[in-house]
């Protein structure tokens, strides 16, 4: 039986932690565990061969961090290191286990919210899977991300690269979340898609932790399930990292996970022992077979829509087809006017966003990649990617952070043909439009019939029918007295039967007739009634919205009428609006609330014709930032979000000092920090986005960059006699370098306060190693400098 016949029928065992085992053989604080694979080539392979002794089917390879980001400051290149890697770990394996190519984070956040191009991403992973897969990995392991664009990168790098099993683990919160905000639904959505054969969680939390998560991960996902926790949380122990959850604490806790997962092992802190303990206690657990989950959903980078709940809102204003404006903001390469209709619709209850970019002139593909990017950069509400051109569709969805709703395929054999592959690659699902060669058939029956045909077709390519959505096709009742009818009859039938959700551009039905609204709004509501799963609607207008919410409280779905009653009351109803036709004038405040960076500076450079620079910052730029902090805190918004409103207010920052500078006026620094990630530690997302934050409540920030010694953070703080140190750490192997440094900056520089960060550490942990704050994010650090330099 080779691998994937094991795969979900017998449990598996991965091992344990390759860093922990290297440090007790002498990896020191901050040196690349990779390098040793080169260096310490036997100390490796002996690491490998207690773990096979012990037990385990798969051994990871010692190459978690060998990409070229991570490599391009040592003498060694990813194809030898990983090739040597695979080699060692073969020889130890020794046929008695499978070899499985570990591939890590790059430590950086990609394009929009990071310096990283996803493409290049796309093109560092594939260098290793390359390299892995030549060298005889019979898998390939993408482990601890906590991004799921990088996740994607990855994903598309190993399919595009070689045809071995891809698995994939992510890093959760307690509240399981990943650090951009995606929840499980979101990350199992993508990750499903895209064809992997295995998910699961590693590292982060230890096992009492993850086991929390793992019902919701099991009753979500249709693939096996892998989980690889911590030996507990780190802690500081005579100036060493350690591990203090037991071998036998662990196996224990191991064998309550099993009965839902198909493939155990361990992460940071977990030895051979451990291991062979888990192995002992949970060979034997009877565990349940994946099995299919018959939902259908989409995603973004942080949230997912589930059709079927209730009818889910497509917003339709993202099309030229009627609207002049679209098309100038379009012509122009307004991205900022997408942006704030996008914004605007989902203000007003659209669930998905359609985005349609079609008109003459313009270069289409381009064109939706851009818009597709721009609106992701701003909100995380998933897209619905429109377009009739298979190069506009493959790069928007490639792009696309998330698993993408694509409209749309036709049972056209050209269609056909071009699309669905598409579809399967990237993940999507795909509206099926009733309509062939032929054209539009005028019978029920026969768009029936064609809808078969599409899903057979789909079926064959591996897209499972629950990943389509079919449009039965709205036609105007002002050209038949049966369309309407027809079009419900088909949707009736492909829900009940098919079981399959549907989808329609309700404003069809009108054309050509006066007061279309009165007829689209009836419409809507018929097709609501015969369980339409998705309108195409204009969500600004408030005949359509009404007969949505009304729907919904007559129906039990808007349970004790809660939404009904707090959109109609009567001091809501006062204030609504009957309808907007355009996107509304956007505040500086709101601008910076929404991330939108062109629009902010374009407002603030408005305002300072008649306000004074200081009473913008202080009066409007200032409370923006709080406002957005406050929302980071509690849950509302997530690191993307953070990010590019960091952006905005520093785009209106920079218009500001612009005009200062050129009145000769000057805005005093609230004070100066030093930052740095601590030497031996190459990631430095957490550090940069502090350096961000710091800057827009303008600090004076040092930014020393990644893997510095300690003697160059002492002499920067003592010679710019700063008051706050930053220093950040990602890994348990380099916690002992920032420990280091607090010792002798506290020598040197005795009133000088140091708030540290990073995700293997705790607010214990920062009081044991000297640390006058743990700084658990970006938002904490600000608040903890505004604090200590008495800014509020």
């Amino acid at each position: 039986m080779d691998f994937i016949e094991q795969l979900g029928k017998k449990r598996l065992f991965f091992d344990g932690s390759m860093g922990t085992m290297l440090q007790d053989k002498g990896l020191k604080a901050g040196e690349l565990p990779e390098i040793w694979n080169i260096t310490n080539s036997a100390v490796v392979f002996d690491i490998h061969k207690a773990y096979v002794d012990a037990g385990c089917n798969i051994l990871k390879t010692n190459t978690f961090g060998a990409n070229r980001l991570k490599l391009q400051d040592t003498e060694y290149n990813t194809p030898n290191v990983v090739s040597v890697a695979v080699e060692i770990a073969k020889k130890a394996a020794a046929n008695a286990a499978y070899v499985a190519l570990s591939i890590g984070s790059t430590g950086k956040l990609l394009s929009p919210f990071g310096d990283l191009d996803f493409e290049e991403a796309v093109s560092i992973f594939a260098e290793m899977v390359s390299a892995g897969a030549q060298a005889g990995a019979d898998l390939i392991l993408i482990e601890t991300m906590s991004d799921t664009y990088e996740i994607k990168a990855a994903i598309l790098a190993a399919k595009e690269n070689c045809n071995l099993p891809v698995f994939v683990t992510f890093t959760l919160n307690e509240t399981g979340r990943l650090l951009t905000g995606g929840d499980i639904l979101s990350a199992i959505c993508l990750i499903e898609g895209l064809g992997a054969d295995a998910l699961g969680l590693n590292c982060g939390l230890g096992a009492s932790q993850m086991k929390e998560l793992l019902p919701e991960l099991a009753k979500l996902t249709s693939i096996p399930i892998i989980m690889n926790p911590n030996a507990g949380m780190p802690e500081l122990f005579n100036g060493k990292t350690i591990f203090r959850v037991s071998p036998n604490e662990f196996a224990t806790c191991m064998a309550d996970i099993a009965s839902y997962a198909h493939v155990l092992g361990g992460c940071c802190g977990t030895t051979p022992l451990h291991i062979a303990e888990m192995i002992q206690k949970c060979r034997s657990i009877p565990f349940m077979p994946p099995s299919e989950k018959y939902y259908t959903a989409v995603s973004s980078y942080g949230k997912s829509v589930v059709f079927g709940e209730k009818t889910v809102i497509i917003g339709e204003r993202i099309n030229p087809t009627g609207k002049p404006r679209m098309k100038q903001a379009l012509n122009e390469n307004d991205m900022g006017y997408l942006q704030r209709e996008g914004l605007c619709q989902i203000e007003h209850g659209a669930d998905i966003l359609d985005v349609n970019v079609g008109t003459p002139g313009v270069d289409e593909p381009a064109m939706l990649a851009s818009a597709v990017l721009a609106l992701q950069s701003i909100m995380d509400t998933p897209l619905q990617i429109d377009t009739a051109d298979p190069v506009a569709a493959e790069r928007a969805m490639r792009l696309y952070n998330g698993k993408p709703l694509l409209n749309s395929v036709n049972g056209k054999q050209e269609s056909l043909k071009t699309i669905l592959p598409l579809v399967k690659k990237y993940g999507a699902a795909v509206v099926a439009l009733a309509l062939d060669d032929e054209g539009i058939p005028e019978t029920a029956q026969c768009r029936f019939e064609v809808i078969k045909r599409i899903i057979s077709s789909a079926e064959k390519l591996g897209i499972h029918k629950k990943n389509i959505l079919v449009d039965a096709l709205t036609m105007t009742v002002s050209t038949g007295a049966n369309n309407a009818k027809i079009t419900l009859d088909v949707m009736e039938r492909v829900r009940n039967e098919l079981r399959i959700p549907t989808i329609l551009g309700v404003s069809n039905v009108s054309f050509g007739l006066p007061e279309r609204e009165r007829i689209n709004a009836a419409f809507f509501t018929l097709a609501m009634s015969r369980g339409l799963g998705a309108g195409i609607i204009n969500p600004l207008n408030t005949q359509m919205m009404d007969a949505f919410h009304t729907y919904n409280a007559l129906n039990g779905i808007d349970l004790n009428c809660s939404t009904y009653i707090n959109k109609f009351s009567k001091k809501e109803a006062r204030s609504v609006n009957p309808i907007n036709i355009a996107p509304p004038t956007t505040t500086l405040h709101n601008a910076v609330i929404n991330g939108l960076h062109a629009q902010a500076a374009k407002i603030a450079k408005t305002m300072l014709t008649e306000i004074a620079p200081l009473d913008v910052i202080n009066n409007h730029l200032i409370p923006a930032l709080d406002q957005v902090g406050k929302n980071f805190e509690c849950g509302s918004i997530f690191l993307p979000q953070l990010l590019m409103s960091a952006e905005a207010a520093k785009s209106a920052f920079e218009t500001i000092k612009h005009h200062m500078a050129a009145h000769g006026t000057a805005q005093k620094k609230r004070g100066k920090v030093v930052l740095a990630t601590v030497k031996g530690d190459v990631h430095d997302i957490g550090k940069n986005i502090v350096k961000v934050l710091l800057e827009n409540y303008n600090f004076h920030v040092i930014d020393l960059g990644k893997n510095v010694d300690p003697a160059i953070i002492i002499e920067t703080a003592v010679k710019e006699q700063v008051k706050l140190v930053g220093l950040s750490a990602l890994m348990t192997t380099t916690v002992t370098a920032m420990e280091e440094t607090i010792l002798l900056l506290k020598q040197a520089l005795p009133n000088c306060h140091v708030m540290v960060g990073g995700a293997v550490l705790t607010a214990e942990f920062a009081e044991k190693i000297g640390a006058d704050y743990y700084a658990k994010d970006a938002i904490n650090g600000v608040r903890y400098a505004e604090g200590l330099f008495n800014c509020n």
